[in-house]
């Protein structure tokens, strides 16, 4: 482990421009090829249909670990009162065709909080 005489040295004002100053270049590199590229890529390819497929994946799987397996104050929420809130806010996010993802999502906050309310007060 570095001293801490170490840390003051590697952490000065000149160290933390160059550090902001790689992560922007890192960054905008990135972002700039994108939009490069994005005219290039046609949405009806292969290539976009798999992008498409594994970001879909990770937003489920995501979503299902907060569900399942939350932590820190989610985690004090037993999962029985985390489904019934999930499935109330997905039955809100399939009854319309526009306009769906705000009532949803209030839905599930909304089911979170009165569920704390109750807790604490009843």
């Amino acid at each position: 482990m570095p001293e801490t005489s170490d840390l003051s040295t590697m952490f000065n004002d000149a160290g933390m421009w160059a550090a902001l100053i790689a992560a922007c270049i890192g960054t905008y590199l990135w972002r700039g090829l994108g939009v490069f590229l994005s005219g290039k890529i046609s949405q009806d390819s292969e290539l976009f249909n798999w992008l498409s497929a594994v970001t879909y994946a990770m937003v489920a799987a995501l979503t299902l670990r907060i569900i399942l397996l939350p932590v820190g104050l989610l985690a004090t929420v037993p999962i029985h009162v985390r489904i019934v809130v999930t499935v109330l806010a997905v039955l809100v996010m399939i009854s319309k065709k526009e306009k769906r993802m705000v009532p949803a999502l209030l839905t599930g906050t909304i089911g979170l909080v009165l569920y704390g309310f109750w807790i604490n007060h009843f």
